[in-house]
């Protein structure tokens, strides 16, 4: 019987790369806003707030663990374009414009750039949708990453229309984190858990150890399975990779968002472990999620409906810098 090792989530694989994919977007019909960013996980921190839930402790003073996110720069710096195939359903990228500056900034050779925008308009009928290609700089934060993070994101509207006009509006400019979530919102969060290499059974699953007089092996597994069966189950607990998973958190309520100008109120005297201190754009999530300090993490509107009631702003006193 083991105690660890869920089998939700199978194989355990190691992550192909740092940045999550968004598989699930919630397509929202409201105004147009983006739907996801990414930032880096600073670390955790105490903040003390009105509890404002249905729970016993109501309208007392409450503590709570929170995590601190480090908002990267970040721009749009194109557009993509999609179109869905009649007979599969599936949808392609047709086609891609730039902004000439950040393409140049970060050596794409663009096919079509900001000057063909009434030419893409002309022709949105071919179209079935329209997403932001953005980009951040960790050099304005303290990850220790000088690559830029090129990630795409949806965009949130009800028509086709509405997207390329919202996406037109922001080409070439900066993006904040509160022109795209509010405090008190419900967020989904994605990012990779920390790596443990590989590991034998007993660490991995929680595994018994053998009887000393059983066998000459003690950190491994009594039965592979049935003498009958050609074949060992997944469900026998084997050695392999630990951790390094895309996992995602779900509905983590945002607790207060800010500025450079606000950002040395959540810094700890001695900084952040592992991380230092704050320097840019920061988000103060409840809760705790998936990572190290300095891990990438992509922040992406709730897919529940939590928020369907209508966002409260948290009341929050203090949070322990």
């Amino acid at each position: 019987m083991t105690t660890r090792g869920s089998r939700q989530y199978w194989p355990h694989r190691r992550a192909a790369r740092l940045l999550p994919r968004m598989r699930s977007l919630p397509g929202r019909k409201g105004e147009p806003r983006l739907s996801n960013l990414v930032a880096y996980k600073a670390g955790m921190s105490n903040a003390v707030m009105i509890d404002d839930s249905e729970s016993p402790s109501k309208q007392q003073e409450v503590s709570r663990a929170c995590t601190v996110l480090e908002v990267p720069a970040t721009e749009v710096y194109g557009i993509r374009f999609y179109k869905r195939d009649p007979l599969t359903g599936y949808r392609a990228a047709a086609g891609e414009l730039y902004n000439k500056l950040i393409a140049q900034k970060l050596k794409i050779s663009p096919k079509a750039n900001e000057d063909k925008l009434h030419d893409f308009k002309a022709k949105l009928a071919e179209y079935s949708d329209v997403t932001a290609l953005l980009v951040a700089y960790p050099k304005t934060t303290n990850a220790e990453q000088n690559k830029p993070e090129r990630f795409e994101s949806s965009i949130d509207g009800k028509t086709i229309e509405e997207k390329f006009d919202f996406a037109a509006s922001n080409l070439g400019k900066e993006v904040r984190p509160d022109s795209v979530f509010k405090q008190g919102e419900y967020i989904d969060i994605s990012s990779v858990t920390k790596g443990k290499g590989w590991q034998g059974i007993i660490k991995r699953y929680g595994a018994a150890r053998l009887p000393h007089k059983s066998t000459q092996k003690i950190r491994h597994i009594g039965t592979h399975g049935d003498m009958g069966l050609a074949k060992v189950m997944y469900t026998v607990p084997q050695p392999g990779q630990m951790g390094y998973n895309y996992r995602t958190e779900r509905n983590k309520r945002i607790l207060r968002m800010g500025g450079k100008d606000a950002v040395s109120s959540i810094n700890p005297t001695s900084g952040f472990k592992h991380y230092g201190n704050a320097r840019n754009v920061f988000m103060v999530i409840d809760g705790s999620i998936p990572g190290p300090a300095r891990r990438l993490v992509r922040v992406r509107e709730s897919l529940g409906n939590l928020n369907a009631k209508g966002i409260k702003e948290p009341k929050v006193i203090e949070i322990a810098g």
